[in-house]
């Protein structure tokens, strides 16, 4: 096992082994949105690689990749990285390569600091911008709480965010990413599972059939007709010249 890593791309893989499988796998795409200073980094990063680095230099909005295995399906999972989120005049202050980020995205992962208020205010704001971004789709959100290791600097309690997301019908995580990989695991795990029920939904035969075969056109009779008599008449002129 081996990680590769670029300016935009972290992939774990074992070239030619179980990491990559030859065939392409389903692909999950997922954004990780939030204010500034919540860690939406490091807990990508320590999803990917089950590492916690502490300093990250300005989020420059990254896409990591890896492949990872959830009931026996090998899954692409491609996690978009965005810079924080602000409130401005009572609104979310979004430009639009968030948005495209958003509507980009399979499913969404909406994080906050349990030390900062203010990233716990964005949260219905940021749930009810991704509705909108995604008019009419069920698109899964998980929400996550961040920094639960900080116990003597909390400005939100855990249940607040609990009571949150159920009003919002997210599910709910408290993790602190420097200490407990498995918690994030878990959150990211649960969502790829949505995503690919959804996916696996959406792609039946009766579904796949109805989308690529285009629904044939109905005849028009009067030119039917048209062409019919026109062949009539060919006939007639044709015996009329050979007698």
């Amino acid at each position: 096992m081996r990680l590769t890593q670029s300016m935009c791309t972290i992939a774990e893989c074992a070239p030619g082994g179980e990491g990559c499988p030859a065939a392409r796998p389903r692909l999950v795409k997922i954004a990780v949105v939030g204010g500034s200073g919540v860690g939406k980094t490091a807990l990508v990063v320590r999803f990917l690689t089950r590492r916690f680095i502490g300093d990250y230099e300005r989020n420059a909005g990254n896409l990591y990749s890896r492949h990872i295995q959830i009931d026996g399906e090998v899954l692409a999972i491609q996690v978009q990285d965005t810079p924080g989120v602000q409130i401005h005049e009572h609104s979310l202050d979004c430009n639009e390569q968030l948005n495209r980020c958003i509507r980009w995205a399979d499913a969404l992962v909406i994080v906050f600091s349990i030390t900062d208020y203010k990233s716990y205010e964005l949260l219905s704001h940021l749930y009810h911008h991704v509705r909108q971004m995604h008019p009419g789709n069920a698109v899964p959100v998980v929400i996550i709480a961040n920094k639960a290791d900080l116990l003597h600097i909390k400005e939100v309690e855990p249940q607040h965010g609990l009571q949150l997301a159920n009003m919002l019908g997210c599910a709910f995580y408290e993790v602190s990413v420097s200490e407990n990989y498995n918690d994030v695991f878990n959150a990211f795990h649960v969502l790829c599972k949505e995503v690919s029920k959804q996916q696996t939904t959406n792609s039946t035969p009766e579904r796949r059939r109805t989308s690529l075969i285009p629904r044939p056109k109905s005849p028009n009779m009067q030119d039917l007709k048209r062409r019919f008599k026109q062949a009539l008449s060919a006939k007639v002129r044709t015996g009329t010249s050979a007698a």
